[in-house]
């Protein structure tokens, strides 16, 4: 599926809490009725003191036609939907998003691991959104990411689902793609990937160690964005059918 992934900054004058209240209780109701999405899921972080960003807001859709209608293309921040929801949701982001220091990825995702069978609702999520080193091609740097690196970071000790999502259109993409492994358990997430703050981390034991060792074959690590949270799926409709889950 094609998915759309905004790293989400709240307003100046705003508390992450009341940004949180806000996004929740008013913007996600909206979006997840968004025409299209067939998938729905918010990212709340574990620590936000020291989280880069307010949260992660996901869609999916079947159709990448479908997802620009609603979301815009890569490399357009701003974008005027057509079509009603769409529409109604982007003018709702102006409530509480700084919009022009939120991030965002349109990419298509590939399940690498999935030991969930996709429920992922209440799991913790390391997402990386990946930079490559510099004088590499991104076609070298999806080469060497999908595979040398995949294979050992799929055996990381505690990862139970593992997604990598390739940018549908790398010339304007913000990043070279994103990486996200799901726990179970935070502090085994923290074992494994670091805590939030922390861009450079010491894993010291078996996959772990040595994914960690790897990354510094292909990635720029402190160029690389990383989020830790909690995820909730808001919306799925898995082959036509519907069923919400919210908490």
């Amino acid at each position: 599926m094609y998915k759309h992934v905004a790293l989400l900054v709240r307003q100046d004058g705003m508390s992450h809490e009341e940004f949180v209240e806000y996004w929740q209780e008013n913007h996600t109701p909206i979006a997840r009725e968004i025409e299209g999405v067939e998938r729905y899921q918010t990212v709340l972080p574990t620590d936000p003191e020291n989280a880069e960003f307010d949260g992660l807001a996901e869609l999916y859709f079947d159709s990448l036609d479908d997802l620009h209608a609603a979301l815009g293309s890569p490399g357009s921040r701003d974008y005027d939907p057509t079509k009603e929801v769409a529409a109604e949701a982007r003018e709702d982001v102006n409530n509480f998003l700084d919009v022009e220091e939120r991030p965002r990825f349109i990419g298509e995702e590939i399940v690498q691991k999935d030991e969930v069978d996709g429920d992922t609702d209440g799991l913790y999520k390391h997402s990386a959104f990946l930079v490559r080193q510099e004088g590499m091609s991104h076609e070298e740097f999806v080469e060497y990411w999908q595979e040398n690196h995949t294979p050992i970071a799929r055996e990381i000790e505690g990862v139970v689902r593992y997604a990598t999502v390739l940018p549908t259109d790398p010339e304007h993409a913000e990043f070279d793609g994103v990486a996200e492994l799901y726990f179970e358990d935070l502090d085994a997430l923290y074992d494994a990937l670091g805590s939030e703050g922390s861009r450079d981390y010491d894993p010291d034991r078996g996959k772990a160690k040595e994914a960690r060792e790897d990354v510094d074959n292909f990635l720029a690590v402190e160029e690389r964005p990383r989020f830790i949270g909690r995820e909730t799926v808001q919306k799925y409709e898995p082959d036509g059918t519907t069923s919400d889950e919210d908490s």
